[in-house]
């Protein structure tokens, strides 16, 4: 038997806002790894129908697509167990440029119900690879400056696999384009990604990742994020008007996701006896945290925003929201779970400057 035959795409990818790529040194840089990474994480959504969304069965298709050193009932070509294998994917970026943003500009001040000072929007989207010191917010940790890559900027992805996976790559990158953020904070909008190349306008391939079957509590029963969840009103899917920038569009993001943490009141502080639903949204919280689940378990937001263009080039936010059920040692009550999620979209449904959309 011969080899594969290998089929090549080529996109240009542009950040609509700026991207906290970290390098060996935590610096902004232009690198594979994070592309890679979500490339995979969109060809798992892309592939979850194809295979009845069983977990075990995509993570062993994910070893012998992307590569691994563990599945034991893998082939090669020819029908050799092999032990492990490289990836059949190849990545290559046109540069591996260091990120040119040195300094942060301005960060208008927002309020937040539970905190007496105002604070930066851009901060509390961006707390950690953005930091606060004599009034402003900086780019880097306490400890020192660090690098980030600028809005903007661009450079060519070339991608190469064998022709009988590429079409689920290409929803991938459908996917990608349509909702894919790189980089930290990534889940806040940071590092949104505008991709151009073959076929990466949302069609009629994207189908499974709406179906009208992924109600909430369907979601809920997978332990992983395998399709963008849906009501009786449309897809968990909302946009905001557009604006001139991206620097003003993130400080309505920040407004928004403090509207929607605010929601839930704590009644609790440190060390919980048991989880309140704010706790739900995403784990930990600065001084409130859970004594069952201590200061080292981490459950990231299932509600993740994306920043786009619209055809004038203006920026628009889309918040979008893929559910999943938390891992089992959180000992997740999913009745818990729907309530607190249809309180989410609801809250979104009532803003003004929001709309559901379709993809």
């Amino acid at each position: 038997m011969g080899k594969e035959k290998m089929v090549t795409r080529q996109y240009t990818v542009r950040f609509n806002t700026p991207a906290f790529l970290g390098n060996a040194e935590q610096s902004g840089q232009w690198r594979t790894p994070p592309f890679k990474a979500a490339l995979r994480q969109w060809w798992r959504v892309a592939v979850a129908k194809k295979f009845n969304y069983q977990h075990k069965e995509i993570r062993e298709e994910e070893g012998r697509l992307f590569g691994h050193a563990w599945l034991e009932s893998d082939k090669d070509i020819e029908g050799k167990k092999v032990s492990g294998r490289k990836s059949l994917v190849r990545i290559r970026l046109d540069k591996w440029d260091a990120g040119q943003m040195t300094a942060w500009g301005e960060d208008p001040k927002i309020s937040h119900p539970e905190v007496t000072n105002r604070l930066g929007g851009h901060l509390y989207l961006g707390y950690g690879a953005l930091s606060y010191k004599q009034g402003s917010t900086f780019l880097g940790s306490k400890e020192g400056a660090r690098k980030a890559i600028k809005a903007e900027c661009r450079c060519t992805l070339n991608i190469a696999a064998p022709e009988k996976h590429i079409k689920d790559l290409d929803v991938a990158m459908q996917l990608f384009h349509a909702y894919g953020t790189l980089g930290g904070r990534s889940r806040n909008g940071w590092g949104s990604v505008e991709i151009k190349g073959h076929n990466t306008q949302p069609d009629a391939e994207l189908t499974p990742v709406f179906s009208a079957d992924n109600t909430l509590a369907w979601c809920l029963e997978r332990e992983w994020a395998s399709a963008i969840g849906q009501d009786e009103k449309g897809a968990f899917v909302w946009r905001t008007d557009s604006v001139k920038s991206w620097e003003g569009l993130m400080t309505q993001l920040a407004k928004l996701k403090i509207g929607v943490r605010t929601e839930f009141k704590f009644t609790t502080g440190k060390g919980a006896h048991s989880p309140e639903l704010r706790h739900w949204l995403s784990y930990p919280v600065t001084n409130h945290s859970v004594s069952s689940w201590g200061n080292n378990k981490r459950l990231p937001n299932s509600l993740r925003f994306k920043v786009r263009r619209d055809e004038n080039k203006k920026f628009y936010g889309v918040i979008f929201h893929l559910p999943c059920l938390p891992p089992a040692d959180f000992k997740p009550d999913k009745d818990k779970l729907i309530s607190l999620w249809q309180e989410v979209h609801g809250f979104l449904d009532q803003q003004d400057n929001l709309r559901r959309i379709d993809v």
